[in-house]
């Protein structure tokens, strides 16, 4: 599993809104279900790079991403501020 949104579409840090569009489209052709029918690994992948895009492909949830990772350590995992309920601390 790749470790950063980045890398799940092959591309680096500083990659160019076409260069993400374009290692985006590739990948998913290459891993799309209907191209590798029965493949749980393809299926697997293909929602990886469809996760990394969704988030890399907008300005405002790559900044946010960029400067705050993702949630869980996993990419796709959104990042932003987290809601709690107060009753769940001993106070």
């Amino acid at each position: 599993m790749p470790r950063t949104l980045y890398e799940a579409l092959g591309v680096p840090k500083n990659a160019s809104q076409d260069e993400i569009k374009k290692a985006y489209r590739k990948l998913a052709r290459q891993y799309h279900p209907d191209r590798n029918p029965g493949d749980a690994s393809a299926e697997t992948r293909f929602k990886e790079v469809q996760g990394a895009y969704d988030v890399l492909k907008d300005p405002d949830k790559r900044k946010q991403y960029d400067t705050f990772g993702a949630g869980n350590g996993r990419p796709g995992a959104g990042a932003g501020p987290q809601t709690f309920n107060l009753g769940d601390f001993d106070l």
